[in-house]
């Protein structure tokens, strides 16, 4: 048997493992923390709350890890960089800055994840902008585009949050490191709501990233508009980073670590690797936020610190698993 046939003999195996640890991690999610639920009493009065609360921000976890991992499959495709991921476009710096600059002027919280989309969208917007000539836009000089202004923007905000004598606005460093303490149900299916749909929509892209990891000039004669796909791509994945750096601030490496931990176990084939990821990202997204509720509760650590303590050494490992193959 082949490797190809022998994969697809897998594939429904591994898809349903996948969902059983998915299932399995949001059980654990809801259960335990600051306050444990007995089995027994789980659909007692006395835990409703709780559970409702929990609840929201499992389905959070799952949106953002879905959302995070789906933009780093496309954008490792599109621009053939392994290194690139969500932020890469400078999301995160335009968010944080909008943040910052809306506390600073008083705004209310409840405006403020709108205020990030904005401030999202306005920097990959202008990351487009600067990498953008005669109509087209290199692989490179976008990537060189939103490392700049990522750079430009998080020294921005370092530099305000550093000098601001307003300890509010020191309190906002979580929003550098990421936080799904987010309980607006409304809020959560409306960022739900764009997340899915463009997710949807790149699925459908499914045969044009396939042909477009091959190169660009593969793509071409494969019959890809390429300028007309990668302009569709980078807007769908920009919206997806927007609207989740919005309501849980940036956290790193779910976008970088799971599509290559994916790719090594499916291969690179769009069609399978989209979906997948979707649930390997969301299991990783909850048992990290269950981490960092539960390891020194009642303190909470930033989630983007357990997905950098994790994700650094799983990485790592990764890339010498990649290289001893290669070899």
């Amino acid at each position: 048997m082949d490797k190809t046939n022998n994969l697809n003999v897998k594939l429904p195996l591994i898809f349903l493992l996948s969902f059983g640890i998915l299932v399995f991690a949001s059980f654990l999610a809801i259960t335990k923390g600051a306050v444990k639920i007995p089995l027994s009493e789980f659909f007692s009065e006395q835990y409703r709350a709780i559970i409702f609360l929990r609840f929201w921000r499992v389905f959070l976890a799952f949106i953002v890890g879905a959302g995070l991992a789906v933009s780093g499959v496309v954008l490792q495709a599109l621009l053939r960089n392994p290194l690139a991921e969500p932020y890469l476009l400078g999301t995160s710096g335009g968010a944080g800055l909008a943040a910052v600059v809306g506390v600073g002027l008083g705004v209310s919280y409840l405006w403020l994840p709108g205020i990030a989309f904005l401030g999202a969208i306005g920097a990959v917007s202008l990351v487009y902008l600067i990498a953008q000539h005669q109509n087209r836009i290199s692989q490179q000089s976008l990537i060189l585009s939103g490392v700049i202004i990522s750079v430009f923007l998080s020294a921005i905000i370092v530099a305000i949050i550093t000098l601001s004598p307003d300890e509010v606005m020191h309190g906002l460093s979580w929003w550098l490191w990421g936080s799904l303490r987010l309980y607006h149900p409304g809020l959560i299916v409306f960022v739900s709501a764009i997340t899915f749909i463009c997710i949807f929509i790149l699925y459908g892209f499914s045969h044009e990233l396939n042909a477009l990891s091959l190169g660009e000039e593969e793509a071409l004669h494969l019959g890809v508009d390429i300028e007309k796909v990668k302009k569709a791509l980078f807007l769908l994945t920009s919206l997806i980073t927007a609207a989740i750096v919005s309501v849980s601030g940036v956290i790193g490496f779910v976008g970088l670590l799971i599509p290559h931990a994916t790719r090594l176990i499916i291969g690179s084939n769009h069609k399978i690797l989209i979906p997948l990821s979707v649930m390997t990202a969301a299991s990783f997204m909850i048992i990290c936020d269950l981490l960092a509720r539960t390891v020194v509760a009642p303190i909470e650590i930033p989630i983007g610190v357990i997905t950098a303590l994790l994700g650094a050494p799983l990485f790592i490992t990764l890339l010498k698993k990649t290289n001893k193959n290669v070899k």
